[in-house]
Parts: C-alpha cells; sequence; structure tokens
C-alpha cells in the first residue's frame, strides 16, 4: 500500500483482545467515538477464546468446534464490552450501517455471517485480526485500524512477530489497514476526530508486512 489520504466510509476498528484487562481499553474507546463517518469494533476472543485454546489439547475437539467456540469467545467480549461502554451490538454490515446513521457506535457479533462463510478457514492461523479483515472488506470499510496493546518495531515481520496471525495478509489484501498501539493513544482522540486514522499504515497485502507512519500523525 501507499501512503495517501483515506477515502470516504466507515471505519472497523479491532481491539486486541489483550486489551480487556489494560488501562488503554477507555482511552481507545472513547477516541474511536469520535471518527465522524461511523466505527464498527470488533473484539478479540480475550481470556474468553484463551480458555478454548488451552481446553482443546485437554479435550480433543476438532478444529473446527474450536474455530466456532473462539468465535463464541469473541461474542463474550463484545457483550462484555457493549454493557461497559453502551455500543450497539451488530451482526451484519447492514446493521452496522444502520447503527451509525443514528450516531452510534456498532460492535460485531461475528457467529452469524462468519461461522459458516465458505472463505473463513477453520484454523488457529485465522484469528480476529483475519476477522476482523474479512468483515471490514465486507461492510466496504474506508480502513482498519488495528489496536494492539504493544508497539512493534518499524519495518518488524508482524507475523514473524505474532502481532498478526499467518492468514491475515491474504485476508486484508486491497484494504487500508492502520496498527496503533499505546503510543497512538495520547493523539489518537485528535485525528480520528477529523477523519484520519492514528498509528502506522501497514502494507499488509506483502509477505513481509512494511511499516509506514500514517500521514495522520
Amino acid at each position: 500500500m501507499t501512503d495517501g489520504p483515506m477515502r470516504e466510509g466507515p471505519l472497523v476498528a479491532k481491539l486486541g483482545g489483550s486489551l480487556w484487562r489494560s488501562p488503554n481499553l477507555a482511552g481507545w474507546m472513547s477516541a474511536l467515538r469520535r471518527f465522524p463517518r461511523g466505527v464498527t469494533i470488533v473484539s478479540g476472543g480475550g481470556p474468553f477464546a484463551d480458555a478454548v485454546r488451552m481446553a482443546q489439547p485437554e479435550m480433543g475437539f476438532s478444529i473446527q468446534a474450536a474455530h466456532e467456540m473462539a468465535m463464541l469467545g469473541m461474542e463474550q467480549y463484545a457483550l462484555a464490552l457493549a454493557d461497559l461502554f453502551t455500543l450497539t451490538l451488530i451482526e451484519t454490515p447492514e446493521e452496522a450501517a444502520r447503527a451509525h446513521r443514528r450516531g452510534e457506535t456498532a460492535l460485531w457479533r461475528p457467529s452469524r455471517m462468519a461461522a459458516a462463510a465458505p472463505d473463513i478457514e477453520p484454523s488457529w492461523d485465522v484469528t480476529s485480526d483475519s476477522l476482523s479483515a474479512w468483515f471490514a472488506r465486507r461492510a466496504g470499510a474506508a480502513a482498519l485500524l488495528l489496536v494492539k496493546s504493544v508497539d512493534p518495531a518499524a519495518g518488524a515481520d508482524l507475523v514473524a512477530a505474532g502481532v498478526v496471525d499467518p492468514r491475515f495478509p491474504a485476508y486484508a489484501a486491497g484494504l487500508d489497514v492502520f496498527l496503533a498501539g499505546p503510543e497512538a493513544l495520547p493523539s489518537a482522540g485528535e485525528i480520528l476526530g477529523r477523519g484520519d486514522v492514528p498509528g502506522w499504515r501497514v502494507a499488509a497485502a506483502q509477505a513481509e508486512p512494511e511499516l509506514r507512519p500514517s500521514p495522520a500523525e
């Protein structure tokens, strides 16, 4: 991807599962609400998906079952966030668009759309990062913002570093993707408020993703 202005449209923001007990969670929620063209949040699985990962080797259930259970873990985290921050739970891009028109921040529940989708492979190589990219493409999002609990070094191989899952570059192909960690939070509200995206622009379709400074900063 090349640097340049964002196209018009809503924003999809993936909140990393590890943010569930971070002091930055409320700050990111406040900042994201300031984006003027509508935001849909995709939550990670947090401790709920971690429980599935831990249980699978002991119980021996299939990867298909684990895939569906992990998405239910995302929904559990979403329910908690909706309760804590007064977000509107949605299941489809159409429902998200209606929430945006009402001035509400949408929060995706993935099971209805994603569980039976033939282009989503049941694998631990496909996490909520890839699912957020999959949803963003179907929603016609202007950009996808990945909010992480760490700030990876510029030029890092995001897949090798475990920042995104191995299948993310394929699912994110064609998207304008940004990555933001704790260093981006202090200015995030101002940047989002003017319709830009904080953090680093990611060349997500490359085999070794390149991080480029966002023109918004």
